[in-house]
């Protein structure tokens, strides 16, 4: 019997399967339909064309946007506007007769990297993606931290110098570091100012704000961070980053080690597994 995994992003739609619950051992992409029914349409059609003539044992897989409280689908997102409200897990469930699990796309980036990644072998790990926007997730003994809502760390207020943003844009950490916002400040893609330029120190400075709350609140053995302003080319420095959140933290508590992910776009698939396997 397979697992079967998939992850929802604003652009693709990744589909992958298991056959020994470990490794990801088929994969497919393809360019993600804003219509939500041309989309499940595309998912049904990955999942049939890799799970030809094997019987599935479970579907797991993470979407972006805000998850409804059922986990069956998202409540909302800016990108993915028309699976707002719709039934995803039902859905597939009614289609292959099996039992499907949906979670948010950075928590099963987060759960992938602290079981398979960067994390593997430690017990409290702390993952943040920073790429268009910025979010997190804490993974405790190789399971997603409990929360009521999720975890949203991109939208800490951080109390810096407003000359940077300007008084009518809210200082939160994904204001600052994220892709959207760099852009939005300086008017070209992050990947077009090289890596020579004085930014990339800069924004590697007020991501170590972010991460000094994230350490005094979780308190993790190790940081993760992944995401194109992470691991793409040019990317904030993590020398720097690790250099500032050590003087952030003014040795108040001992800074955890922060390294990059390792999983790269396979990350949300090797999580959405363990999260499959957690469930059954």
């Amino acid at each position: 019997m397979i697992y079967v995994v998939f992850d929802v992003g604003g652009t693709k739609i990744r589909v992958a399967v298991s056959d020994d619950g470990k490794t990801i051992t088929q994969k497919i992409s393809f360019n993600t339909p804003t219509n939500y029914q041309a989309g499940l349409k595309k998912m049904s059609e990955g999942i049939a064309e890799l799970a030809a003539g094997k019987k599935i044992k479970a579907i797991a897989g993470g979407i972006r946007g805000l998850l409804m409280e059922n986990k069956t689908g998202i409540a909302n997102d800016a990108v993915l506007g028309s699976w707002a409200g719709k039934p995803l897990t039902k859905d597939l469930t009614a289609q292959f007769g099996v039992p499907v699990y949906l979670e948010n796309d950075t928590a099963l980036a987060g759960l992938g990297e602290a079981v398979f990644g960067a994390g593997k072998g430690l017990d409290i790990v702390a993952y943040h993606t920073i790429s268009t926007g910025v979010g997190g997730v804490k993974i405790e003994q190789g399971k997603l931290d409990i929360a009521t809502v999720g975890f949203e760390p991109g939208h800490q207020l951080l109390d810096i110098d407003r000359t940077i943003l300007g008084e009518d844009v809210t200082p939160t950490l994904e204001n600052l570091v994220s892709g959207t916002a760099v852009e939005s400040r300086l008017g070209v893609k992050p990947y077009e100012i090289p890596q020579s330029d004085a930014l990339w120190d800069e924004l590697a400075e007020y991501l170590a704000q972010g991460l000094r709350n994230t350490i005094l609140y979780w308190s993790p053995e190790v940081i993760i961070l992944g995401g194109s302003m992470m691991v793409g080319d040019p990317k904030i420095p993590i020398e720097a980053t690790r250099k500032y959140t050590v003087e952030a933290l003014d040795g108040f508590v001992a800074c955890p080690f922060i390294t990059t992910a390792t999983l790269k776009d396979d990350a949300g698939l090797y999580g959405a597994l363990v999260y499959a396997k957690q469930q059954q």
